[in-house]
């Protein structure tokens, strides 16, 4: 992990201050990259403690399309309490609904994004074609713009981005379209918080049977947020790999607005004094049957994944550093 000690030092010194929507400046640069190969270790910093079973718990509501901050309580994460209950702009929201509730975040559009055609009426071809991939007739009714309005059907299909992405890799591993994200401009001003770590694409090499991640980060608190994003994107790498009988390999993480709050540059000072120690491995619960052993897809393993299904062995690390996270 010292290429991450390494981004953590390049904000500190070639970093600019600026104003965000929290109140707490951050020091950031624009655009960085780190790559870490699985089959060498689990990318797990290990100049501080990571909160491994919370960030675990947070997956897996991801993976479940939690929209309730009670959900991840549930699953072990409590991180998501504050901006559910203690956000001003959220709290404030119309859409916010009751206390725990976060909108459609992360896991909501991945597993249930939202898609609407609307089409003439006239055209049966494309009606039958979006009913064969599953939309449903909601209503008709004019089309907005434009003189000569049209009557059409309005259609809607909720989206399940992670299973169609699994299904690739199992049926379709040569597509160069194996992603999903979670940037839905339509219902941004629904989420309590809009998403950091939006883009995810998978590329599988076939010949040596190996599956590797890409993840994209438009904004990332690289002293709290970037470990837990680094465990969770690799955790996830490595359940589709078992999933579809392929070993994890790369994981490549890109970041755009990459910051360090001011209020944690005392705790950043202290990691940066610590060398990294040896990385663990990480260990799925042998409850996950693995494609490569028995042939069978499962991909019902999306849902029924739980926290302790992920084992960390190995795991050394210095002491944790405590810091609050900005809201």
């Amino acid at each position: 992990m010292r290429q991450y000690l390494d981004l953590l030092r390049a904000v500190l010194d070639e970093g600019a201050w600026q104003d965000n929507r929290t109140g707490v400046r951050t020091r950031a640069i624009s655009g960085a990259m780190l790559r870490f190969d699985l089959a060498a270790g689990f990318p797990a910093v290990t100049t501080k403690r990571l909160a491994f079973k919370s960030a675990m718990g947070e997956l897996c509501a991801f993976l479940r399309g939690a929209t309730s901050a009670a959900t991840f309580r549930e699953l072990g994460c409590k991180v998501w309490d504050a901006n559910a209950n203690a956000n001003a702009q959220w709290l404030t929201n119309p859409y916010r609904a009751a206390e725990d509730d976060l909108g459609p975040v992360y896991g909501a559009q991945w597993r249930h994004w939202p898609a609407i055609k609307l089409l003439a009426e006239d055209r049966g071809a494309a009606i039958a074609r979006a009913e064969q991939d599953g939309y449903r007739h909601l209503a008709t009714g004019l089309a907005p713009g434009g003189e000569a309005q049209q009557r059409c059907l309005v259609l809607f299909r909720a989206v399940d981005q992670l299973r169609e992405c699994l299904d690739k890799i199992r049926y379709q591993p040569g597509d160069r379209r194996i992603l999903f994200h979670a940037w839905n401009p339509a219902q941004l001003d629904e989420m309590a918080l809009p998403p950091c770590h939006l883009l995810y694409q998978f590329n599988v090499n076939v010949p040596d049977g190996e599956l590797s991640l890409c993840l994209y980060q438009r904004s990332v608190d690289s002293f709290l947020g970037l470990p837990w994003n680094l465990a969770e994107g690799a955790a996830l790498l490595t359940l589709f790999a078992r999933l579809t009988g392929y070993r994890p390999r790369w994981l490549t993480w890109f970041g755009a607005d990459v910051h360090l709050y001011e209020t944690h540059l005392d705790a950043v000072a202290v990691q940066l004094t610590r060398d990294p120690l040896p990385l663990p491995s990480l260990q799925l619960s042998e409850r996950i049957a693995a494609f490569a052993d028995t042939g069978r897809y499962e991909p019902e393993w999306l849902e029924r994944v739980e926290p302790g299904d992920f084992v960390l062995e190995g795991y050394r690390h210095h002491p944790a550093i405590a810091a609050e996270m900005a809201v």
